[in-house]
């Protein structure tokens, strides 16, 4: 018997995302300064077996029904290879969010292991603004990793790309060109107020109708015809299809009402929001012998914390605390 994760305005959680660590191998101006972030200490994180009881109380007791592994940057996590196996053997959806670093070595033994997909971010095809966002000049083997994705069968590939101003606020057309090219299927989303920095602001965002005008001077786009559901993308068909593209206005029209996700950090803290202000300790209990009916029950009572929406609009929203690589996308 399961009973759901369910709130107090009827939304049931059935997608899990866990961060696996909150480490990453770029340093995206967006997300962290350049000199990094004062990572986790390694007791606090999560062990494997840990990681894999969590989910597993998740599925057996509580209705997830898919899983999708997070960071900071997954594939740096050791045991990333077996915590998909171990997940795949419970039956659920599983799929990674990547910036396709290192995918070149690992994409067919995540294959292999069960992975289903993957989703990757990339906000640019020139090398020169890659490295300006980034801090790093790893754009070919991004794409090599990508490629390796596709190789294995990790599909459908879904990439992630957000606007920066003065960056590559006008490369939308020639990102979806590349990726229409390649088979990828590509998702705009609107810059979030997740950076370490606390330096977003609403008025240098690039919105999901400034994302629109650019693509519909170069292509025409129709509505897919799929139910949105809680899918958070607008999605559209580019010249009549197959290929799609879709625009998240995360900010600009929030998908909260149809909020389907959870997530579990890598030091073992449920979040029942991305922009959630407290977060849940299920490591303790973990660690001081509680059973899993009891974590179960946790969990559950997390969830019944869960506000409306996010609230960026409002004149009291504040950001987490947490950015986003130690959250977990």
């Amino acid at each position: 018997m399961t009973t759901p994760l369910a709130d107090r305005f009827g939304r049931v959680a059935t997608d899990l995302r866990v961060s696996l660590t909150d480490r990453c191998n770029l340093r995206c101006n967006y997300c962290m300064p350049a000199e990094g972030l004062d990572w986790l200490p390694t007791d606090q994180t999560l062990t494997d077996d840990e990681v894999v009881r969590l989910i597993t109380i998740g599925v057996q007791h509580l209705g997830v029904a898919e899983v999708r592994f997070t960071g900071g940057e997954p594939l740096l996590r050791r045991g990333l290879v077996d915590i998909v196996a171990r997940t795949h053997a419970l039956g659920v959806e599983t799929s990674l969010t990547t910036n396709a670093l290192g995918l070149t070595r690992t994409a067919q033994a995540l294959k292999d292991a069960g992975l289903d997909r993957i989703n990757a971010s990339i906000d640019t095809v020139r090398p020169e603004t890659f490295h300006t966002i980034t801090r790093r000049d790893r754009l070919k083997d991004v794409v090599e990793g990508l490629e390796a994705a596709k190789a294995a069968g990790l599909g459908p590939i879904k990439l992630n790309a957000v606007l920066l101003r003065g960056t590559n606020a006008d490369q939308a057309a020639e990102l979806l060109h590349w990726a229409v090219d390649h088979g990828y299927e590509l998702r705009f989303i609107e810059q979030m107020p997740l950076d370490a920095q606390h330096d977003w602001s609403r008025a240098a965002m690039v919105t999901a109708d400034e994302i629109f005008e650019q693509l519909t001077a170069e292509f025409t786009l129709t509505p897919h015809g799929e139910p949105r559901g809680s899918a958070p993308a607008e999605l559209f068909d580019v010249d009549g299809g197959p290929s799609t593209v879709g625009i998240i206005a995360s900010v600009t029209r929030p998908f909260c009402g149809d909020c389907d996700r959870v997530r579990l950090t890598a030091d073992g803290q449920i979040r029942n929001c991305l922009f959630a202000r407290e977060e849940s300790d299920l490591r303790t209990a973990l660690r001081t012998g509680a059973t899993d009916v009891e974590i179960a029950d946790r969990w559950v009572v997390a969830m019944l914390g869960k506000r409306a929406g996010h609230g960026i609009d409002d004149v009291t929203f504040l950001q987490p605390d947490r950015p986003m690589s130690a959250i977990g996308g």
